[in-house]
C-alpha cells in the first residue's frame, strides 16, 4: 500500500470511530466554575458569527436529547452530542449544588446554547436569556437567578440576536433549540421567566417593565411586580397600561406558553437596572416565587 493510500484509510478509520460531531467537540473544562465558563460561552457572540437554524429533524433530536438528559438518562447525552453538544456534570463552587450543563460547539454554524440544570431539586423553574452579550448582562443577571432557585434550568441562546440577519433572534423564531428546549420545560409544567433589556432612552420614567407576554397575568406577575415596586423600582405594569414596544406580546416562548397555560413573565430592565447589579431585582424575583400559583 502507498503512503497516500495508507494515511487515506487512517483518516477514513479515524471518522468512522470517533465521527465528525466528535472530532469538532472538545470536552468541557472540568476545572472551570459556571461563572467563568458563562463568560467563555459569551465571549464570542457576534452579529457577525456563524448561525444556521436547526432543521425539523435536528429540533427532534435536541427535544428527545433535553427531555432525557432532564431525567438524567444517558439517551440525552448521546442524542445532544449528534448536535454538537458537550455536556458534563459538575458542583457549583458558589452553592454547592450539583447541576449538569451542555454547551454547543464552538466556531460553528450550530450556535445552538448553553442550557444548565440544577440537579439539587427536581426542574421548578426555566430562567431564560434570549438575547445575551446583546441584551447587556442578561446573562449574568440569569445565572444569579439560577443559583437562587433549587431546581432552575437555565437557558441561553447560542448566537447574537443579530446574526444569520436575525434568524438567531430566538425570542422570535419557532425554529431554534432554544424553543424546543423552553416548550418542553413549559409541557412539563414549568413557569419561565425571560430576561431582556432597554435602553433608558426608550422608556425614561421607568427601571422595569413586566409582562406576561401573550399569556394572561396571573397572582406570580402580580407578585413579581409589587416585589419589585418594594424593592425600590419602577415598574411599568404592561397588563395595566401601556408600556410601548417592550411588552414582549409577540415572543414566541409566551405564545406557546399562551397555549398550552402554563406561566411566562418576560422582564425589560433598563441599562441603568443592568449595570447598577443584579442584587435588587433577584431578590424581588426570587421573592415572588413564580413556581407558586
Amino acid at each position: 500500500m502507498t503512503s497516500v493510500a495508507l494515511a487515506l484509510a487512517l483518516v477514513l478509520t479515524l471518522v468512522l470511530v470517533l465521527g465528525d460531531d466528535e472530532s469538532q467537540r472538545p470536552p468541557l473544562d472540568p476545572e472551570a466554575d459556571l461563572s467563568s465558563l458563562l463568560a467563555g460561552f459569551t465571549s464570542s457572540l457576534s452579529a457577525e458569527q456563524d448561525y444556521r437554524s436547526p432543521g425539523a429533524g435536528e429540533r427532534r433530536t435536541a427535544a428527545a436529547g433535553f427531555a432525557a438528559l432532564l431525567d438524567a438518562s444517558p439517551e440525552g447525552t448521546a442524542s445532544l452530542g449528534k448536535l454538537g453538544f458537550a455536556v458534563r456534570d459538575g458542583t457549583d463552587r458558589q452553592t454547592g449544588r450539583p447541576y449538569t450543563v451542555a454547551v454547543n460547539e464552538s466556531g460553528t454554524e450550530r450556535s445552538w446554547g448553553m442550557y444548565l440544570i440544577d440537579r439539587s431539586a427536581p426542574p421548578s423553574l426555566a430562567v431564560e436569556v434570549p438575547h445575551p452579550v446583546s441584551d447587556l448582562r442578561t446573562e449574568s443577571f440569569g445565572l444569579d437567578y439560577f443559583r437562587q432557585v433549587p431546581g432552575a434550568v437555565l437557558l441561553i441562546a447560542g448566537a447574537h440576536r443579530k446574526a444569520d440577519d436575525g434568524r438567531a433572534d430566538v425570542a422570535h423564531e419557532v425554529d431554534s433549540v432554544f424553543h424546543v428546549v423552553a416548550t418542553t420545560l413549559a409541557g412539563r409544567g414549568l413557569p419561565q421567566i425571560q430576561l431582556h433589556g432597554f435602553d433608558d432612552q426608550n422608556l425614561p420614567d421607568d427601571d422595569i417593565v413586566l409582562s406576561s407576554g401573550a399569556t394572561v397575568a396571573g397572582p406570580p406577575a402580580h407578585r413579581a411586580a409589587d416585589r419589585l415596586e418594594a424593592a425600590g423600582l419602577d415598574v411599568c405594569r404592561a397588563w395595566a397600561s401601556s408600556c410601548g414596544a417592550l411588552e414582549g406580546t409577540k415572543n414566541v416562548q409566551g405564545k406557546a406558553a399562551a397555549k398550552d397555560g402554563t406561566v411566562f413573565l418576560h422582564v425589560e430592565m433598563s441599562r441603568t437596572v443592568r449595570e447598577a447589579g443584579t442584587a435588587n431585582v433577584i431578590r424581588a424575583l426570587v421573592e415572588a416565587d413564580l413556581r407558586k400559583a
